[in-house]
């Protein structure tokens, strides 16, 4: 059964290079494969580029990304995978911890689309995946590229790798202590 009509928010333009690591786990190849695919797609739609890495498992791509982030220097991050329900509590554990790790990373400023599929059975996680049906990974990809224009609307479109040897004081008013 095909999910509710919806809005699709046209994708961002962007007046300086955009790269999207894409962190897909292979867990169900093709499901992957399809996921991947969409999200390709959505990202050279909007004139981006991206590279991929594959982790284990779920629970693997929050900690990639974080890697990534820490030493790398991409612009967003899309996240791909899918956990299909099974006969024990791991399927929770799974789901749950993945979620929030991604969510931990957004707060703390990454621009992330989760297309991580939490599904009750292949079929479900098929129609999802395909990029002619549901497209979730074309959808992550085109979420992780909203949340990019956003913090190049908001910040700075520079990002440094490592530390800086600026540091602001308590009290400091004009920003301009440093050691």
């Amino acid at each position: 059964m095909a999910g509710p009509s919806h809005y699709i928010m046209p994708l961002p333009e962007f007046d300086k290079p955009v790269k999207i690591l894409i962190v897909a786990s292979p867990y169900y190849k093709d499901i992957s494969d399809n996921q991947i695919a969409g999200a390709k797609s959505e990202i050279e739609k909007a004139g981006a580029t991206w590279d991929l890495v594959e982790v284990p498992g779920a629970l693997e791509i929050p900690t990639a990304i974080g890697i990534a982030e820490r030493m790398s220097n991409f612009d967003g991050y899309v996240a791909l995978g899918c956990v299909i329900r099974g006969e024990t509590t791991h399927y929770d554990t799974v789901c749950n911890d993945s979620s929030r790790a991604i969510q931990l990373l957004g707060l703390q400023g990454l621009c992330i689309g989760n297309g991580i599929l939490t599904v009750e059975n292949r079929a479900q996680a098929e129609v999802r995946a395909n990029p002619g049906e549901m497209n979730k990974g074309g959808g992550a990809a085109a979420a992780a590229l909203h949340l990019i224009a956003l913090a190049r609307k908001w910040g700075k479109a520079e990002k440094t790798v490592g530390f800086t040897r600026e540091i602001l004081m308590a009290g400091d008013t004009d920003n301009k202590t440093t050691i």
